[in-house]
C-alpha cells in the first residue's frame, strides 16, 4: 500500500511544488487587474516583503498600475521616496489619494534615500512606500527586505529595467513596458513556475501624477526619516 501523498506547504509554509504558485507568507493587497493578481502568490501584492518594479525608464505607469493598491490601502500616510518629479495633487485626487496622506521624501544622497526608506518600514508608519532608485547594492536592498519583514507595509522599488539581471531578496520582481493601451508585464521572479509570456494590462487614462511643475506645500509631515540628515520632507 503505497503511503499517502504530502502536500509541499504541509511539510513546511515556505515550501511549494515549481509548477504551483507558492502560498503567500502573509496579507497581500489585491491589484485590481484579475489577470495579473491570478499569476501572483497569495493573488495580489505582498504586504512586508521588497517588491521590484523594473522600468525603462521612471513613470511609464507604475503608479497606475498601483493605483487600485494605493485606493484599497488603510488610512495610514503613503510615502514616495526620491520619486521623479513631484506629485501632483490633481492627479493623486484622481486616484484617491489626498494631500494630507502623501508623504515625499528628498534626499541629498542615495545614501539618505535608503535610510529614510528603511526607517520608514522599521516604524511602520505608512500603509505603502513607493521608492524610486537608479542605484542600490545587494546589501542595502537585503537591509531594506528585512526592515518590510517587520512591517505592514506595501513595499515597491521602481528601479531600471537592467537591473533584472542582477539578483535581488525581493519576493516578487516584475518588469514594465508601456503599451497603447497600457503595460506589458513580465514576472522576471515569483515563487513560482517560470511564466515566459507578459500579460497585457490594460491601465485608464489618468491626470497627471508626477510633474516637474507640480506643487505641494511644504509643511514637514514626520520626523521619521528627518532626523539628522539633509533630507526634505513635504506634503
Amino acid at each position: 500500500m503505497s503511503a499517502p501523498s504530502v502536500r509541499a506547504e504541509e511539510i513546511h509554509p515556505s515550501l511549494w511544488r515549481a509548477s504551483q504558485l507558492a502560498r503567500s507568507r502573509g496579507r497581500v493587497i489585491d491589484t485590481g487587474y484579475p489577470a495579473l493578481s491570478a499569476e501572483l502568490p497569495g493573488g495580489g501584492w505582498p504586504v512586508g516583503a521588497l517588491v521590484d518594479l523594473l522600468v525603462q525608464q521612471a513613470g511609464v505607469g507604475e503608479l497606475r498600475l498601483l493605483r487600485p493598491a494605493l485606493s484599497a490601502a488603510d488610512k495610514r500616510p503613503i510615502a514616495f521616496v526620491q520619486p521623479p518629479h513631484t506629485p501632483d495633487g490633481l492627479g493623486l485626487s484622481y486616484i484617491g489619494l489626498s494631500l494630507e496622506r502623501v508623504l515625499r521624501v528628498k534626499a541629498q544622497k542615495t545614501a539618505d534615500a535608503l535610510w529614510s526608506a528603511e526607517q520608514i518600514l522599521r516604524a511602520g508608519s505608512c500603509g505603502a512606500l513607493i521608492f524610486w532608485a537608479q542605484h542600490a547594492q545587494a546589501s542595502s536592498l537585503r537591509r531594506l527586505h528585512l526592515a518590510a519583514q517587520s512591517s505592514e507595509t506595501l513595499f515597491i522599488m521602481v528601479r531600471p529595467l537592467a537591473a533584472a539581471q542582477d539578483s535581488s531578496p525581493a519576493l516578487l520582481r516584475l518588469a514594465l513596458r508601456p503599451a497603447p493601451d497600457g503595460l506589458t508585464v513580465d514576472i522576471v521572479k515569483r515563487r513560482g513556475p517560470t511564466r515566459t509570456e507578459p500579460l497585457s494590462i490594460p491601465l485608464q487614462p489618468t491626470p497627471v501624477l508626477l510633474s516637474r511643475h507640480a506643487r505641494l506645500s511644504r509643511r514637514p509631515l514626520a520626523e521619521v526619516a528627518a532626523r539628522g540628515l539633509q533630507t526634505e520632507l513635504v506634503v
